[in-house]
């Protein structure tokens, strides 16, 4: 897998070599060429070797002589014993002459007693028989010896071999996380500008300004769902003076949820260098992006789902700077409806109010009393998501527009 996968950089270096791009030039630095590594695991191992070491096979044919000879063995055992029996008749003279087994003697060499005078010196006799003799020279036995340990001895060196070629390979660990690092970013770009192509995301301008003005904004994967063609984009616009926090009235269905976490999303996707789901946005660096979303409830601490939102929204204003984005989904539900206003309408006029904590705010709820807060705070501006009636039923438009809810 290692082999495969470095084989492929020097296309992807040649690639980013052509490349305009400032950081492509970077990479394709800092992306080696590792050529001689995979070259070293080409030379070694087969090309589908097994899943498991220990099943064997590994190596190719030439890399190491001694496995060489014994996977010659065992694959051409018979055809090496026919080969050396026809050579010692040829030069003992014994037409006869044959090569036998057994499991008291193993391998030997057996011909007719009257015969016997004709075979080499060096040939030990092993038996007796009442018309034959046999014998095994030192060529045959050598050749036992490898048959008998052949299987012992392939496993064996096929382990140690193995284990050197990882030692030689992970000498180059470094190289390899290296190169893992760099293709891992690209592969992060490439899907990112693969993703901007597919769906017609725009390249957001991001500066020091504290403005957060979104133009016909999408949520990146509901759009996906139902199609771009389908999904009703809407706009955002945020500062620190003139309006800080929208308020986003209007029924359950109508779209409050998703246009804030939209908004959120394609903050988050900027930042990170993407191109975003919108006509056009130009975001001021966010420092911190706060969400006290969803009814939730933590029984194994003892929590209850008002114990959770209000620690949540505890550290939103304990930790929020002017310089961060809040989204707050229906806060104070988890209570009675009276005290629920007081917590929202506490929660909102802090961060209205107070210095440096003065956040950038989508603020969803159905407390409709919270609308009042317009006419009292310059900062602050009611929307509602827009929904037509139609004799006995609702059609929700999903659209954000100024103003509260009736």
């Amino acid at each position: 897998s290692l082999r495969y996968s470095l084989e492929q950089v020097p296309f992807v270096r040649e690639i980013l070599h052509s490349s305009h791009s400032s950081l492509l030039q970077n990479i394709h630095e800092n992306l080696e060429d590792p050529s001689h590594l995979s070259t070293s695991i080409v030379r070694a191992l087969v090309d589908d070797p097994p899943l498991r070491a220990s099943d064997g096979n590994l190596f190719r044919i030439g890399y190491h002589k001694e496995l060489d000879d014994l996977l010659d063995i065992r694959k051409n055992g018979k055809d090496w014993i026919a080969k050396y029996q026809s050579q010692l008749k040829e030069e003992t003279g014994i037409k006869t002459l044959k090569i036998g087994f057994n499991n008291v003697f193993g391998y030997y060499i057996e011909t007719s007693r009257a015969q016997a005078q004709l075979v080499p010196e060096n040939f030990i006799r092993r038996q007796t028989l009442a018309n034959s003799e046999r014998f095994i020279s030192p060529v045959l036995k050598e050749y036992e010896s490898k048959v008998l340990h052949a299987e012992e001895r392939i496993s064996s060196l096929e382990q140690s071999l193995f284990s050197q070629l990882r030692q030689e390979v992970s000498a180059h660990a470094e190289l390899v996380k290296k190169i893992a690092k760099a293709l891992a970013l690209i592969d992060s770009l490439s899907s990112l500008a693969e993703l901007a192509s597919m769906n017609n995301y725009s390249r957001p301008l991001v500066d020091e300004s504290s403005i957060l003005d979104i133009q016909e904004g999408r949520h990146p994967v509901i759009e996906s769902q139902i199609s771009c063609e389908n999904f009703i984009a809407n706009d955002c616009l945020l500062d620190n003076e003139n309006q800080q926090m929208m308020l986003i009235t209007g029924p359950n269905m109508g779209g409050k949820s998703t246009y804030i976490r939209q908004v959120a999303l394609i903050c988050i996707m900027a930042q990170i260098g993407s191109f975003v789901p919108a006509k056009s946005a130009h975001i001021g660096i966010i420092d911190k992006i706060f969400t006290r979303v969803g009814a939730s409830d933590n029984l194994s601490r003892g929590q209850s789902t008002f114990m959770v939102e209000m620690t949540e929204t505890a550290n939103i204003l304990h930790n929020t700077s002017s310089k961060s984005l809040v989204i707050l989904d229906e806060i104070g539900r988890g209570t009675s409806t009276y005290d629920g206003i007081s917590i929202a309408s506490s929660v909102s006029e802090y961060l209205l109010n107070t210095n440096n904590k003065k956040a950038k705010t989508l603020f969803a709820t159905h407390y409709w009393e919270l609308t009042q807060l317009e006419s009292i705070y310059k900062n602050i501006k009611n929307y509602h998501v827009a929904v037509k009636e139609d004799a006995d039923r609702i059609i929700f438009l999903h659209k954000i527009l100024p103003g509260c809810a009736n």
